[in-house]
């Protein structure tokens, strides 16, 4: 692998995703040295668009490229644990996007994986690794909110009722909860760590995929956690830390760069935070990424790699409760 600084970095699947992360990847100025497809002409449309070197037409073609350190995996989730394991099979650290895999039992092959190799497999829940984010935990760990008592959030968007579109496509690992829900389930771990008991309740579509779901966690010290999470309606896309001596109220889009105050029971706000950065704000995870492999090390402190697999089993077992299961799953 390279000793260089900055990692040169391969885009496997240029989706929607992968726009949307290669467009910050050019605003962090850091080295995008090839794209991946399975049909060479997408690739080479990819490739244009963000002024990228090299242009493969296979994915396996990518992942031996030498000129590639770290890979981003942007295909749709059930394909994420197999695109994974090529690119570390191939000596690349990988950068998997959320969710890290369909279930638990693949997410642990992929660690197991990229610990034999000593590589990194990070999963790219971009928003652990906002400025915002870390400012707020920071307030958590500084003990101003008291004793944490609850965590709130939703990630609710109108998106389709096409049951072609990968959201409500099962084959395609379709569902609000693994697409959208993942976020404030995650958002819920990083408070509250994992929660001791779940409770779930859903709506599923003509497919069989969520398209509404809640759940309700307890955690350790009885604290507790509510999600909601829809893929046909929106709603306010907001976040909540409360505490017995102040509360954190994370403004829309919370799992987005943005604001939030700290709010004592009285009402007086301690402290407001403005998100203010250059694009979306996916670059943090990479240059994230970019500062553990520098550091000779093999896992985020952020959402370390066991967590990510921990994560997976709660989703894994929120669908349990509500009866979602995916094809070629035991």
């Amino acid at each position: 692998m390279t000793s260089q600084a900055s990692l040169r970095w391969g885009i496997l699947g240029p989706g929607g995703i992968a726009r949307a992360f290669t467009s910050d990847l050019r605003t962090a100025g850091l080295d995008v040295a090839a794209v991946g497809s399975r049909r060479l002409e997408s690739a080479q449309a990819f490739a244009a668009e963000y002024d990228i070197p090299r242009a493969h037409g296979s994915y396996e073609d990518l992942v031996a490229d030498p000129e590639v350190d770290i890979v981003y995996v942007a295909t749709p989730h059930p394909m994420h644990a197999a695109n994974a394991l090529l690119a570390l099979e191939a000596g690349k650290h990988v950068l998997v996007e959320k969710p890290f895999t369909l279930n638990a039992a693949e997410a642990a092959a992929v660690r197991d994986a990229a610990a034999e190799r000593g590589l990194l497999a990070m999963e790219a829940m971009w928003t652990r690794y906002l400025p915002h984010m870390l400012r707020i935990r920071e307030i958590v760990a500084s003990g101003v909110l008291g004793e944490i008592r609850a965590v709130t959030a939703d990630h609710t968007q109108r998106v389709t009722s096409d049951p072609a579109h990968r959201l409500n496509a099962m084959e395609l690992g379709g569902g609000a909860l693994l697409d959208l829900g993942i976020y404030p389930i995650s958002f819920a771990w990083d408070i509250l760590g994992e929660p001791l008991t779940v409770v779930a309740s859903a709506r599923l579509g003509e497919t069989g995929a969520d398209t509404e779901i809640a759940t309700i966690m307890a955690h350790a010290n009885g604290a507790l956690s509510t999600t909601l999470t829809s893929s046909r309606s929106a709603g306010p896309n907001a976040a909540s830390i409360v505490g017995t001596d102040a509360r954190i109220d994370i403004d829309r889009v919370w799992y987005t760069p943005t604001s939030f105050r700290v709010v004592t029971p009285d009402g007086s706000v301690l402290e407001e935070y403005r998100s203010e950065i250059e694009g979306r704000g996916m670059q943090y995870q990479a240059l994230a990424a970019e500062r553990i492999v520098a550091a000779g090390a093999t896992d985020s402190d952020e959402l370390p790699i066991d967590e990510t697999v921990a994560i997976m089993a709660t989703l894994d077992e929120i669908r349990e409760l509500v009866g979602v299961r995916y094809p070629g799953e035991d």
